[in-house]
């Protein structure tokens, strides 16, 4: 990966909704916000943001939105939503999958392809990389690439990661852990 003796760096992926900002809950399951006005940032996500980038860490948000695939958001509501985080918080990009999961990419988590390609693009070194996120999806992809994984337990009614390094209640959290860590 990156150009020979290029100095890798660490990255911390980030999935959107429910560990950056509020996901919408229905019946217990979490969906995205459907358009800019529902788009609220979760307490604390500045600043936990601000410390890895301190320390570091390249901040790459890498999620599934297959809504754009489901005919129900358009695309351009999503770039939207995007955008107005990178204009918000300290990431160095947003990578999002628009499959729905018949499609079979590979950039739709559980598939880690998000996170190669973005660890290709900025040069970071995976081993020394960790992936937050509030879904078992989210946790195997970090698993199939070999990241330390951090999962945000907000309680949804579904399937729950079978084992993740760290289980916390909020970015903030896990990001006390990745710094803890990395001393």
């Amino acid at each position: 990966m990156g150009i020979v003796g290029a100095v890798m760096t660490p990255g911390a992926f980030l999935d959107r909704d429910g560990v950056i900002n509020r996901a919408l809950i229905r019946d217990g399951l979490p969906f995205p916000p459907r358009s800019i006005e529902e788009l609220e940032i979760l307490p604390g996500v500045a600043d936990a943001l601000r410390r890895l980038k301190d320390a570091g860490y390249r901040l790459v948000v890498v999620t599934n939105q297959p809504d754009v695939a489901r005919g129900t958001v358009l695309r351009k509501t999503v770039d939207e939503i995007n955008g107005a985080l990178m204009a918000r918080l300290p990431l160095d990009a947003i990578r999002t999958c628009f499959h729905d999961s018949e499609d079979r990419c590979d950039c739709r988590k559980p598939q880690p392809g998000l996170l190669v390609a973005a660890a290709k693009d900025f040069d970071i070194d995976l081993r020394s990389s960790w992936m937050v996120g509030d879904r078992w999806r989210d946790i195997a992809a970090g698993l199939a690439v070999g990241c330390r994984t951090i999962f945000i337990d907000c309680g949804y009614n579904e399937q729950q990661p079978p084992r993740a390094d760290y289980r916390v209640k909020s970015l903030s959290e896990g990001v006390n852990i990745i710094l803890q860590e990395s001393t």
